[in-house]
């Protein structure tokens, strides 16, 4: 279980989501750390839901508990008939052994619906061997959770969001390392730039920034959830 939150009644806001920042990156999904609000998940499920998402590609790894939460998450939508039964999850990172250890550990099968590829996001390469994962057809949602700075953010963008269909999502994760009052210790930030940067090109035209999507009042992806609304 994650520390619990203790804030007083006549605190202020900003502490309160300074607290749920600090527990945030303590908490756990099936003995697996994953860093991610539980509001964001909420929303998180919600799109995959109106989009009838297939395949998650998942830009940072880290130690798999998300990798496991969108695959736990896509079996139910395809359980419900929402999917087809071929679902997946290719997660990128630069290197997979402790995640792939860690994976094993929960789920021995891991590996019949998640896809652990290593390799370098700003290479146009990796983003080409992912493509290629993809079955033909399938809805993809994009979830961008490297480096959050602004050089991985575009290079993300640049590369991945081609994998997006119309109508489905891209979804750019901490944009909070903007914010000066939450930024979390050594974190430089640039994500927010980033996104107004490449909305700006012409494959960047294509998206609209949700911030209706930001529904509980407490996000870590503020400007972060880009719809595709047209190819």
């Amino acid at each position: 279980m994650p520390p619990t939150v203790t804030v007083e009644h006549d605190a202020t806001l900003l502490e309160y989501r300074r607290a749920r920042g600090r527990q945030h990156i303590r908490d756990w999904y099936a003995g697996l750390r994953i860093k991610k609000y539980p509001e964001d998940l909420r929303v998180l499920e919600h799109l995959l839901w109106v989009t009838r998402t297939q395949v998650v590609v998942e830009l940072g790894t880290h130690l798999g508990g998300s990798a496991l939460w969108f695959r736990d998450r896509l079996r139910t939508q395809a359980g419900y008939g929402r999917v087809p039964a071929a679902i997946g999850v290719i997660s990128v990172d630069l290197a997979q052994d402790r995640a792939a250890t860690l994976l094993g550990g929960a789920d021995p099968d891991y590996a019949r619906d998640i896809t652990l590829v290593e390799g370098d996001i700003t290479d146009p390469g990796v983003a080409e061997r992912v493509s290629e994962l993809v079955p033909p057809g399938a809805r993809c949602l994009v979830v961008e959770d490297t480096l959050h700075v602004y050089a991985t953010t575009t290079a993300a963008l640049r590369n991945f969001a081609h994998l997006v269909p119309e109508g489905g999502f891209f979804v750019v994760e901490d944009g909070i390392v903007d914010d000066p009052e939450l930024r979390p210790p050594g974190m430089p930030g640039g994500v927010l730039p980033a996104i107004a940067d490449w909305l700006g090109t012409e494959p960047g035209s294509a998206f609209t920034t949700r911030r209706d999507l930001e529904l509980y009042g407490v996000t870590g992806h503020p400007h972060g959830w880009l719809q595709r609304v047209e190819h």
